[in-house]
């Protein structure tokens, strides 16, 4: 098992995935486990995870995405959904609008972060017609897909792209105001 900070600084995205290697169950359940493992708005999970595995299937994730190649080179997908309602329940407009997205994003993250320390790669895809998707894996009319997650064996090793630095990023509260610098 590699450092978490070590995975954290040396995720990224795959735009092409190896044909020929199919995710294994057992590292495909240890993926959701993860993801089923973050945080979420009172503990209500208001999320849903689809498994696409099938080519058929992944093709049409394809074309929803707009074409994009690395969706279509993917062994497997997650597709990832708000349940607005299960959240609107308890958290009323707020948990309808935001907390369901939060809890679905969140578990995304998870998810991509297990990947990568199962020696996984992943894309996470956020450019895709939601009603495409929808219709494509004949969804439930309560889950609302908010993003697909690619996953395979790596066909590429992309070099590590620049981040921006701390003192660009973070910001710093005090009662005389937000500031760039710790008081």
């Amino acid at each position: 098992m590699q450092d978490f900070f070590e995975i954290l600084r040396h995720r990224h995205s795959i735009h092409r995935f190896q044909q020929d290697w199919p995710v294994e169950r057992e590292k495909l359940m240890a993926v959701l486990e993860a993801a089923c493992a973050a945080p979420s708005a009172g503990d209500l999970q208001s999320y849903r995870i689809v498994v696409v595995e099938e080519a058929a299937l992944i093709q049409r994730l394809q074309g929803a995405s707009g074409g994009q190649e690395a969706v279509g080179t993917a062994p497997l997908a997650l597709v990832f959904c708000t349940n607005q309602t299960r959240a609107e329940k308890t958290f009323g407009e707020r948990g309808r609008k935001l907390f369901a997205l939060q809890d679905a994003t969140i578990a995304t993250a998870y998810a991509q972060l297990a990947a990568s320390a199962s020696g996984l790669g992943s894309l996470w895809v956020g450019i895709f017609e939601g009603e495409a998707v929808h219709a494509g894996l004949k969804l439930p009319h309560e889950y609302e897909p908010i993003a697909i997650l690619c996953l395979g064996y790596p066909a590429e090793r992309p070099q590590l792209t620049s981040r921006r630095k701390l003192k660009e990023m973070v910001l710093y509260a005090t009662t005389d105001g937000v500031g760039s610098e710790a008081g």
